[in-house]
């Protein structure tokens, strides 16, 4: 090759075809360049508050999801934490019924050491399952002779007329209730008295 065919060509400025070739590119300038500024602004700043919609309403979503999953957790604990103490609340009773069964003999028997032992020993049994029912923040429910009849706790059999007690008092206590922070594992059954 020579060196001839590498140089550029030049063509001579023609004046006409100058003023023309300046005019069309102004033109194209104009309709293809860039957009009005009123125009970029009006389109960007709305595409902007749909974006931030859009993320304060998934944010919104996600923290209503995430409490929900926490309430539910929370709600799943409670509710087996019931079921399982519902099942053992029968052997806390019958332990109850053997200490007075225990002391309702007491001093009919001929070793009386021995009938002291065995009370002691379902005392502490007894004591030791409250313990486990407190651990897991299982209470009893408070309803002695004389406290007022709450639905929401307690369950009534039994009606009586007692001048001693006033209107919607507890008479008599059959079974106790327990509850576990807010929720009622099982009602106190009692009678009410007036």
């Amino acid at each position: 090759m020579k060196e001839e065919d590498n140089d550029v060509l030049e063509f001579p400025e023609d004046p006409e075809v100058t003023e023309e070739t300046s005019d069309v590119e102004e033109t194209a300038e104009e309709t293809v360049g860039e957009p009005d500024e009123e125009q970029t602004d009006d389109g960007d700043s709305s595409k902007i508050k749909e974006l931030e919609d859009r993320y304060v309403r998934l944010f919104a979503e996600y923290d209503n999801f995430r409490k929900r999953t926490t309430k539910e957790k929370e709600d799943l604990y409670s509710s087996a934490v019931v079921e399982v103490t519902k099942q053992w609340l029968s052997v806390l009773d019958n332990i109850d019924r053997a200490i007075d069964a225990a002391k309702a003999q007491q001093g009919d028997g001929v070793d009386e050491e021995a009938e002291d032992k065995m009370l002691q020993g379902l005392e502490l049994i007894k004591k030791q399952a409250q313990d486990v029912l407190t651990k897991i923040n299982v209470t009893q429910i408070e309803c002695e002779r004389g406290t007022a009849f709450d639905p929401n706790l307690h369950e009534a059999v039994m009606h009586t007329e007692d001048d001693t007690l006033g209107e919607n008092q507890i008479a008599q206590v059959f079974q106790k209730g327990y509850i576990l922070k807010d929720r009622v594992v099982r009602h106190a059954v009692v009678q009410v008295a007036n």
